[in-house]
């Protein structure tokens, strides 16, 4: 007689329960990952639009001082909405920017303030800065 070797399907069940278990397991977790990468994404671009008025802002004030700024010249931003201006190729369409709740967005010349920017549901405040 000639032996046979395999699994039993008893075997093969518990493979399969086991597998379902984990699966059942794992998918509320990448299901969560997916509001805090929009999250994160929506604080990246605050962080850019912050970093990107710091240093218009910088250029405005060597511009003020008497200094030659060559490349790139200082944007004219006049308040929260065109705070786009100071970054190289403008908001990404997904995004969109704001005044914050609190009423803090910056007017003037040389002032700062306080803007948002909502994308992938969330708002996210960052500091902001005036040229004109």
């Amino acid at each position: 007689m000639k032996q046979q070797s395999g699994f039993t399907l008893i075997e093969l069940i518990a493979v399969i329960v086991i597998l379902g278990i984990l699966a059942a397991t794992a998918v509320p977790k990448f299901v969560n990952l997916q509001a805090a990468a929009g999250q994160a994404a929506t604080e990246g671009m605050a962080g850019n639009l912050a970093g990107a008025s710091a240093l218009n802002f910088a250029g405005y004030q060597a511009t003020q001082a008497g200094l030659t700024v060559v490349n790139p010249a200082p944007a004219a931003v006049t308040g929260c909405t065109d705070q786009n201006l100071v970054l190289e190729g403008g908001l990404d369409s997904d995004y969109t920017l704001g005044a914050p709740v609190s009423g803090t967005a910056p007017t003037g010349a040389g002032g700062s303030g306080t803007c948002s920017v909502t994308g992938n549901n969330f708002t996210v405040d960052f500091t902001a800065y005036t040229t004109s």
